[in-house]
């Protein structure tokens, strides 16, 4: 089978991806976020034509099941703008649904999964889970298990909320020593909030891709971090697993308000690790890695 990126329009191949917000959301809502949902569509097509004119050509939305990803309205929106978009499936936290909704999916969640993953008219093309912080709750461990099942039934990539950048090994150490998913196949998001070199080098050696999501908002107090992890993590000989992306979430966070947004990736970014770490790290992280960490040979079960 040959190896393929499914996005909202379908599978593509992986050269086809070009450049990539790996973590980020057009639509999201929770009722832990009152008041806060990204539901505008419009404001949606703003921020992809922003980012598509600046070069970016894929954005992958991390919106899990429950949370107002309206998987609908994402092909419309990827034709509209040129850009490709690769969903999700999977559940978050706990905190984020209300009970009686987690009450009634709680014993079939695998199949919930592989359901997105794999139904038309929109195919979700990666699994969304969370752990907790620093640490892993009695849910956390619900979802992983189902999400390795789900893995296992389709090819599909496993991206991960580290709360705070937390427990990443942990993560690790049940989806693939537990559940035998190969690490390769694992995603580790907001790294970039716990800038422990050690622990980079850990996960990154492991055989996981590393995601940086941010700077996504002005308060992460650990953003002036970034291209120093992103140097240690390539002087150590892992260039080739990072990743990047924005992890919009709230509409303040977006270009038309107070930023930086998706387009912030690639105005203000990519130049930085260009100039400071070298192009081919720049092509790596948001070209080549993003190609390879969304690319499986995909089953149907």
């Amino acid at each position: 089978m040959t190896a393929a990126i499914r996005t909202v329009l379908g599978d593509i191949r992986p050269e086809e991806l070009g450049v990539c917000d790996a973590h980020d959301h057009l639509f999201i809502s929770s009722p832990a976020l009152p008041g806060r949902a990204l539901d505008d569509a419009v404001a949606a097509r703003s921020e992809l034509d922003a980012f598509a004119a600046l070069g970016g050509r894929a954005v992958v939305q991390w919106t899990p099941w429950g949370m107002g990803p309206r998987a609908g309205e994402l092909p419309a929106l990827s034709r509209q703008s040129g850009v490709h978009i690769v969903s999700a499936t999977g559940m978050h936290q706990a905190r984020h649904y209300e009970p009686d909704e987690l009450g009634r999916v709680r014993d079939s969640l695998a199949e919930l999964f592989i359901r997105e993953l794999t139904s038309p008219p929109v195919k979700a093309g990666m699994i969304k889970v969370a752990g907790a912080y620093h640490g892993l709750d009695g849910h956390a461990r619900r979802v992983l298990a189902a999400a390795a099942e789900a893995h296992h039934a389709t090819g599909a990539p496993i991206g991960v909320h580290l709360e705070a950048g937390s427990a990443a090994l942990d993560v690790l150490d049940v989806l693939c020593g537990t559940h035998g998913v190969a690490p390769h196949r694992v995603l580790l998001g907001h790294l970039q909030r716990f800038p422990d070199a050690s622990l980079h080098r850990q996960a990154a050696e492991a055989g996981a891709f590393l995601v940086f999501d941010g700077p996504s908002r002005a308060h992460h107090a650990t953003d002036w971090l970034l291209l120093g992890s992103l140097a240690a993590l390539s002087d150590a000989g892992h260039a080739h697993q990072i990743l990047l992306g924005a992890d919009t979430v709230t509409a303040a966070a977006r270009s038309s308000a107070d930023g930086p947004g998706m387009p912030f990736l690639l105005s203000g970014l990519r130049p930085r690790i260009e100039r400071e770490l070298g192009p081919e790290l720049a092509s790596a992280v948001f070209t080549e890695n993003p190609a390879r960490a969304l690319a499986v040979q995909w089953r149907q079960p």
